[in-house]
């Protein structure tokens, strides 16, 4: 990826949506241009998970308004991220591109473990050196991330289901705060954190909250005399008794306190009482970065030899005890057939994704010989791969399983020639090497119109090795089968 001067993240949060510019200079990114709109998707998401028609339209226009500011940008210097209420939405996969188009740019779903790794890159970032274990937590509005990290690197991820804006909407959803809700929504969470606390408790020296809810939960301490320094277990104590004396969210009058955090304060509030009960904080500091930041200092290190995606590849490939050496025969010989597939059209980000998923099609030997296949896609489309979006993972589980066998799974994908192109690709480059040594390869040349595949091998090359021969025939059968034609001739 080419380095570029001016990079953006945009974050596609549960309550709201922001926008980080940054300009690149050296191996620094100086934060420059910001915007921030109260979206609020997880309330819009209904009982049965979909998103409903209101939050859909406030969630496009702001993003016809990051659209506006982007523009001129290209494509490889921004990178948009959907997280929780994306996540959980059934129709996010009709949402999505329409929210693509008003955008102007691709939009990734990501897991919640590796929203928590972009939030502690974030937060690691922005903070001081530290020999010490760091807690940082992030309360989004329809999940909280977890993390435990040294330096830059975390250790423990976690992403649990509770948010502020969900919590709020759950149980206090007529603005009233009593004993009773109150009690209710801070039991839901500490349920939640059993989950995580034997691994958590004790694991860490000092505590950082990255999202607006600790931001926000800080202020309100400080400002009202609740606590001198951050967030602290004696101050919320107190704000507790305040809600509590009030009972309505409305009328709280606390300085620092801001009007469009109002909806998920309540929520928002037990989820953090729940943390600090159950993990045993007495202090949390508010952190300046989070998610944006992190998606930011990924995006560039990809452009820097530091890809996160490439070090995840690496560390499968040794954790599943891949063959290397055919990995490498498979990629280079997968990478070569697609750039003569589609020469104009197949970029080089697809280039990237089918080399990754060469290197890890037999990922799934690792499970079972027999369909190793399925494993392989099962894997690879379900695993934590840290950098990689949910999208990009599907795309490795459609290589993975289309590399043998019946290609009937990609009849519904055959409108998509870059998908078409890289399987032909990859399962041409694994029956070649079948034999798994450094063989002599023809001289080989193909093309593809969009529905039929030319291969033109070495004069005479099949007659001399004709396992491989009856291989590609089979292989032709298939292709036929599913309604490609591919045409074998000489050179």
């Amino acid at each position: 990826m080419q380095a570029q001067p001016l990079l953006a993240a945009v974050d596609l949060g549960s309550n709201s949506f922001r926008l980080q510019i940054a300009r690149v200079e050296g191996d620094q990114l100086y934060m420059l241009d910001g915007l921030r709109e109260s979206v609020r998707l997880a309330a819009g998401l209904s009982a049965d998970k979909y998103l409903d028609v209101p939050a859909q339209e406030r969630a496009l226009k702001a993003l016809s308004l990051f659209g506006e500011r982007l523009r001129g940008l290209p494509t490889e210097a921004v990178r948009a991220v959907g997280t929780n209420s994306l996540r959980v939405a059934k129709n996010a996969v009709d949402f999505i591109p329409q929210a693509e188009r008003a955008l102007g740019f691709p939009i990734e779903v990501i897991a919640g473990r590796e929203e928590a790794r972009l939030i502690y890159m974030g937060v690691a970032n922005g903070l001081p050196p530290s020999s010490k274990n760091r807690l940082v937590m992030d309360i989004g509005g329809g999940s909280t991330e977890f993390i435990i990290g040294n330096g830059p690197e975390p250790i423990k991820l976690e992403s649990l289901y509770m948010g502020c804006v969900s919590f709020s909407t759950r149980f206090f959803a007529d603005g009233k705060i009593n004993k009773h809700n109150l009690k209710q929504a801070e039991l839901a969470a500490r349920s939640e954190l059993q989950t995580i606390v034997t691994d958590y408790k004790g694991q860490w020296s000092d505590a950082f909250g990255s999202s607006g809810t600790a931001r926000m939960l800080s202020e309100v301490l400080e400002q009202n005399g609740y606590s001198e320094s951050g967030i602290t277990r004696e101050g919320l104590e107190q704000l507790r008794s305040h809600m509590l004396k009030v009972g309505d969210v409305q009328s709280l009058s606390l300085a620092g306190l801001k009007p469009d955090r109002l909806h998920a304060f309540a929520g928002g509030f037990s989820i953090m009482y729940a943390a600090f009960c159950e993990l045993g904080i007495f202090n949390m500091q508010p952190a300046l970065g989070a998610l944006r930041e992190g998606v930011l200092y990924d995006l560039w290190g990809r452009s820097h030899d530091n890809d996160m995606r490439e070090i995840t590849v690496q560390q499968f490939m040794r954790r599943y005890h891949l063959d290397k050496k055919q990995a490498q025969r498979v990629g280079v010989l997968a990478e070569y057939w697609a750039r003569q597939f589609l020469p104009e059209s197949m970029d080089e980000k697809a280039l990237q994704i089918l080399l990754w998923a060469a290197h890890l099609h037999e990922v799934g030997i690792s499970v079972a010989h027999s369909g190793y296949h399925k494993h392989s896609a099962y894997i690879l489309e379900n695993a934590d791969m840290p950098g990689f979006s949910k999208k990009e993972q599907q795309r490795l589980g459609t290589l993975a399983i289309s590399q043998r066998g019946s290609l009937e799974r990609l009849r519904n994908q055959l409108h998509d020639q870059q998908i078409t192109s890289q399987v032909m690709a990859l399962r041409l480059a694994i029956l070649f090497y079948r034999n798994r040594s450094d063989v002599r390869l023809p001289k080989m040349q193909g093309h593809f119109t969009g529905s039929k595949f030319h291969l033109f091998l070495e004069h005479g090359w099949l007659g001399q090795n004709p396992l491989t021969e009856t291989a590609i025939r089979e292989e032709l059968k298939r292709w036929h089968d599913l309604g490609v034609s591919v045409q074998l001739g000489e050179i």
